[in-house]
């Protein structure tokens, strides 16, 4: 008799995390190991936002908040997504959680239910289809390619529609891929959504703050779409706070509730002196992140003009977040004499073990012949980690 839920086993264990486990053993050897894996920015979050957290301490911010979250942080949400993006949400709408990971559980439980169909194009972020399974719901894999910048296209996405369709995710910018939908794709998306009245879409905007080419557009700001559209976003990638856990959704009113109510039951509040700190962040410059973006754009720059001239390797120049993630299927069957590399699961691991880089398998992102580069990291760990691929991958005939 098994004693593990199946819901439990069911679940994958993460990609990421393994090659992360993986990295930390050879460096614990004194191997001089380059993670090009980590997908969080490298930088330290700005003064002024851990000043506030100091200042949360020393003004004894130590008992339970609000559930949904402190009604000032709220407020500076819903100022911030009218101020920035042109969108009107109450404060009531807004529930700041454990960071966007736990928002997006707290959407997902609360729109999908057993049967449901959700609609996600490939590549996607690891976790999606594993919350889809948590809720009992079915993932419709759509996928794309690097010719079409991996964005659904329109006419995709109405063959994807069933009468169980009951959302669409959107990531943009998209992590695997950088990938940023335009406006005008965007629109033509939406005219496909407002035929179908059962369909509400979970826009993952984590990385808006890291866009190359201006701020992305939300596809909350169509007609007809912002009671359809529930907005995942927080200050990890463009605060540089991932170890903060906060996280926010910005959705329907009955929608908010539902999320209220399900975070009640799972951790109540998130934490007090953390929700100070992103209070300073929302309401505080956007210097550091400016920054923090320029130097993203610079990386991209520099991995790009590697990458190019490595055989084989075929990619799109990212608009946004920091990862590269080209096709490297051409090294599938090819050997060093000892290696043979099957899949982009070998390659990650040939990699590993003779250019001592970590990256990241497609696999993981629902695309097999990809990987994944992280650019969160210096430019000189970028040229010395990228130089180590091209003459590894040079040894594969």
């Amino acid at each position: 008799m098994e004693t593990i839920a199946q819901r439990v086993r069911n679940l994958a264990e993460p990609e990421i995390l393994l090659m992360a486990q993986r990295s930390r053993d050879l460096k614990a050897k004194g191997l001089d190991v380059i993670s090009l894996s980590i997908g969080e920015p490298d930088f330290d979050t700005p003064q002024h936002i851990k000043d506030a957290a100091i200042q949360a301490i020393n003004d004894n911010y130590s008992h339970y908040p609000p559930i949904p979250g402190y009604q000032d942080l709220r407020k500076a949400i819903s100022d911030k997504l009218l101020r920035e993006n042109g969108l009107t949400y109450a404060p009531s709408q807004i529930v700041i959680s454990t960071g966007a990971k736990q928002a997006l559980f707290n959407a997902m439980f609360a729109v999908v239910d057993h049967g449901d169909e959700v609609i996600i194009p490939s590549p996607f972020w690891a976790t999606y289809m594993d919350i889809v399974t948590l809720c009992e719901g079915k993932s419709v894999i759509v996928r794309t390619s690097i010719d079409q910048s991996f964005k659904i296209t329109p006419e995709q996405l109405e063959k994807a529609i069933t009468p169980k369709t009951k959302l669409l995710m959107l990531n943009s910018p998209s992590n695997p891929t950088g990938a940023v939908y335009s406006a005008e794709e965007l629109e033509k998306l939406a005219d496909i959504i407002r035929k179908h009245p059962q369909i509400k879409v979970i826009s993952d905007e984590i990385y808006e703050l890291i866009s190359f080419s201006g701020k992305p557009v939300s596809i909350a700001s169509f007609p007809g779409m912002l009671e359809r559209t529930i907005i995942i976003n927080g200050v990890s990638k463009g605060y540089a706070m991932t170890g903060w856990r906060i996280g926010f959704t910005a959705a329907p009113v009955d929608i908010a509730e539902a999320c209220v109510k399900i975070q009640g039951q799972l951790t109540s509040a998130a934490s007090s002196i953390a929700q100070r700190a992103a209070l300073a962040a929302y309401e505080g410059p956007l210097d550091e992140s400016i920054k923090m973006c320029e130097a993203f754009k610079r990386r991209r720059d520099i991995v790009v003009d590697i990458v190019k001239d490595i055989p084989g390797l075929k990619f799109f120049v990212p608009e946004g977040a920091f990862y590269l993630f080209p096709d490297v299927s051409y090294y599938f069957g090819k050997s060093d004499g000892k290696t043979t590399i099957k899949d982009a699961t070998e390659l990650t691991m040939y990699l590993l073990e003779h250019a001592l880089i970590a990256t990241v398998t497609g696999v993981a992102f629902g695309e097999p012949n990809c990987l994944r580069i992280s650019f969160a990291t210096s430019d000189e760990n970028l040229k010395k980690g990228l130089t180590r691929m091209k003459e590894a991958l040079a040894k594969l005939k």
